[in-house]
């Protein structure tokens, strides 16, 4: 067998999943990197309105797009450039989410998929303060540039599995998640008239309330912890947060209560404080992963780094990166 996949990352025009606006896709055959792509589209028509938090993070603007084709009149060449492939991404439910729920809006058929999610697999082949794409890229020998540029980011990507097939030494992405423990992902077929996936379903409640994004309540200045949870035993093990123990520190752009009732849908348990059995800690109020090297940390981060230090495998997640993880879930 060789070495042979394509890593794909998609970049998002607002809070819907299936508001693509970018995607970019890295071929690998027998290890290397082989051929690449990488579109701007129009999102699906009704949902294509460009929210400023994420122009912030990826710097594309309607006007760059506006005389792009739209994700329905791309899907065909990304899906003949995929072809049969394993799919690769960091997060990958979240871009497998995408593809899903974009093709549902556009109503359009699509094939199932086998994925793998390098997010799970770096958190059993490195020992690192974040595992957010640039930190893992770096270990892997592969320091990135441009991050939430699309096709940067499915490179990076690209890198990070084959970095993790030779440290296993295992010539196929399924044998690299089989050593490593981790549960291969599958995305089924689609085809118009299927059950719509829950992030569809609520970004057609939003638009038919005349809202462009989710309407969030006005949370208190110190968020409240709320009842802790026990991870749904029936959840997608191959996702990101199953099995994980998250504790939460910061406001997030959702109540502490429904981020940890999301995450326990996920598989996750939930704690309301950093303890040995912590494994994943979620940062709000603004945090980047680059916050770690200038100390912009609060009370409960800077305890799990010093249980880093001791040697305790701890992921530090921005809150950007779980909600892209829960998403299609914040309605419990």
């Amino acid at each position: 067998m060789a070495l042979d996949f394509t890593s794909i990352d998609f970049e998002t025009a607002n809070g819907f999943r299936g508001s693509a606006c970018s995607v970019g896709l890295s071929r690998v055959r027998n290890g290397n990197i082989v051929e690449e792509a990488s579109w701007l589209m129009r999102p699906p028509e009704g949902f294509d309105h460009f929210d400023a938090r994420n122009v912030m993070i990826h710097r594309i603007t309607s006007e760059m797009v506006s005389e792009a084709p739209r994700f329905g009149e791309l899907f065909t060449p990304m899906a003949n450039f995929i072809g049969t492939d394993t799919l690769v991404a960091h997060n990958a439910a979240f871009d497998l989410g995408v593809i899903r729920s974009a093709l549902e809006v556009s109503n359009l058929a699509g094939p199932a998929y086998d994925y793998a999610c390098t997010v799970k697999m770096s958190r059993r082949t490195y020992e690192l303060s974040s595992y957010s794409l640039p930190f893992v890229a770096q270990e892997a020998g592969s320091p990135m540039e441009n991050h939430h540029d699309a096709l940067a980011d499915a490179r990076a990507c690209a890198q990070i599995m084959i970095d993790i097939a030779n440290r296993q030494q295992v010539d196929a992405v399924a044998t690299a998640a089989q050593t490593l423990k981790v549960k291969m992902g599958f995305a089924p077929a689609y085809a118009p008239g299927d059950e719509l996936s829950k992030a569809t379903r609520d970004a057609q409640g939003w638009a038919a309330s005349g809202n462009l994004v989710p309407v969030q309540p006005a949370w208190a200045a110190w968020p409240q912890e709320g009842e802790d949870r026990t991870g749904n035993p029936d959840a997608d093990p191959a996702h990101p947060l199953f099995g994980e123990t998250v504790v939460f520190t910061g406001n997030l752009r959702i109540s502490r209560q429904v981020a940890k009732d999301s995450a326990a849908v996920l598989g996750a348990n939930t704690a309301s404080r950093v303890t040995r059995a912590t494994t994943v800690l979620v940062v709000g109020d603004g945090f980047v992963p680059e916050d770690l090297a200038t100390g912009r940390l609060t009370g409960k981060a800077k305890r799990v780094l010093r249980l880093q230090e001791a040697g305790q495998r701890v992921a530090i997640l921005s809150e950007g990166e779980f909600l892209q993880m829960i998403d299609g879930f914040t309605g419990t």
